[in-house]
């Protein structure tokens, strides 16, 4: 689950980690009246899920009231594209107005899981700013990391990489604090990303995260109803929003190729397969172990809401989910929905022949191949035939 800025940062600022002084507005009323409550020169931030906002034109400088009421009422309401939003970008509903600092050198913090190691792993770079991207990919020598174990991060840790980064002087100690909160914040917050980028050591010694974006673990949140309660659907896809509100795993793709699977792994082989047929994936759709016959239904309606999908491959290994079950399902859906895409149909479990018996005698139009590999390559197949027609 993503949140936003300003969101991210009421969260570190729980942990000790500094900010800068802000106020979050919907208005360009309430954007003057946050620059007069605050003082002096503020920045004026669009806040949307995605990165790359000031290059989008979503960051401003404003010196004074007025010029952050202008600001803001440019800002407000437009479409904020960003290599991150796609071309169809996001419309921008609040900016958060920010008080300036005086900036002496800007620098890049984050942490990440690292799936090799099985353990978050605190990256650092002293060229910090809005091309960190590029930096990673044409320079990764200049990001400086360190693993995180199960105690946290440790304060010698914090101090080599403060040392790495060429740190001293006043603002050496609180960098090093600003990096072991950020740290338990991470962990405490069962947190899959956090980025500060930049994180700013101030003229008069001060180490401040300018800027923040916080990933949270979904399957966490059971344990953080604070946290949760800071998702806003407005800034998430209204098809996955759907799906977790009926218990489905759903994320959406560029391809025309629906699936409908049980379990993680199989739906990753499953997309792998696809394209190795020479199609893409429309969507990764996990109805899980235990789905019900509404939850097909619903699973059918998600990926039939994509206009991009073509064909759809349904590729079930019946154990707590039986094939005869899903069957049922699949049929109810299709009678209910009025599906009008061809359907390629990969069974294997318990109770598959019965399952078998209910899709034949249903009188629809459902192909059942033996393997994933014809399975896949039946469902490109088709896709391709109906996009024609």
């Amino acid at each position: 689950m993503k949140v936003h800025e300003y969101q991210a940062k009421e969260v570190l600022r729980k942990y000790g980690v500094p900010t800068p002084r802000g106020i979050v507005s919907n208005t360009a009323r309430k954007a003057r009246e946050a620059t007069e409550l605050l003082g002096g020169s503020v920045v004026v931030k669009a806040q949307i899920h995605a990165g790359g906002r000031g290059k989008g034109g979503g960051v401003k400088l404003a010196g004074n009231a007025d010029e952050a009421e202008r600001q803001a009422t440019t800002i407000i309401g437009m479409n904020l594209v960003t290599h991150q939003t796609g071309p169809q970008g996001r419309k921008v509903k609040r900016v958060l107005i920010e008080e300036q600092l005086p900036i002496n050198r800007e620098i890049y913090l984050g942490i990440v899981m690292d799936r090799a190691a099985g353990k978050p792993v605190f990256m650092a770079s002293a060229q910090g700013g809005m091309d960190i991207e590029e930096i990673a990919e044409k320079n990764p020598e200049a990001i400086l990391k360190e693993t995180i174990g199960s105690g946290g991060m440790r304060a010698f840790q914090a101090r080599r990489l403060a040392f790495g980064l060429g740190i001293t002087g006043e603002a050496f100690g609180p960098s090093v604090q600003a990096m072991l909160a950020l740290s338990r914040t991470y962990e405490e917050s069962d947190a899959s990303l956090i980025e500060i980028n930049p994180f700013v050591l101030t003229d008069d010694g001060r180490a401040v995260a300018l800027d923040a974006k916080m990933d949270i673990d979904d399957n966490s949140l059971f344990r953080h109803p604070d946290l949760a309660a800071l998702r806003d659907p407005d800034e998430e896809e209204p098809l996955e929003t759907e799906a977790i509100n009926q218990g489905l795993n759903y994320i959406k793709l560029d391809g025309n190729v629906g699936c409908m699977v049980n379990g993680a792994g199989l739906a990753m082989a499953t997309m792998d397969i696809i394209q190795y047929a020479g199609g893409m994936p429309a969507n990764f759709l996990d109805v899980g172990g235990g789905a019900n016959k509404d939850q097909i239904k619903h699973g059918f309606r998600i990926i039939l809401s994509d206009s991009n999908v073509k064909a759809i491959l349904i590729n079930i290994f019946g154990g707590i989910l039986k094939v005869d079950v899903l069957a049922e399902g699949i049929v109810a859906a299709a009678q209910e929905l009025d599906i009008d895409v061809p359907m390629v149909l990969r069974l294997e479990g318990t109770n598959v022949d019965r399952g078998r018996e209910i899709l034949e005698s249903s009188g629809l139009d459902f192909a059942v191949a033996a393997d994933m590999k014809a399975a896949a390559e039946q469902a490109v197949a088709r896709a391709v035939q109906h996009n024609e027609q």
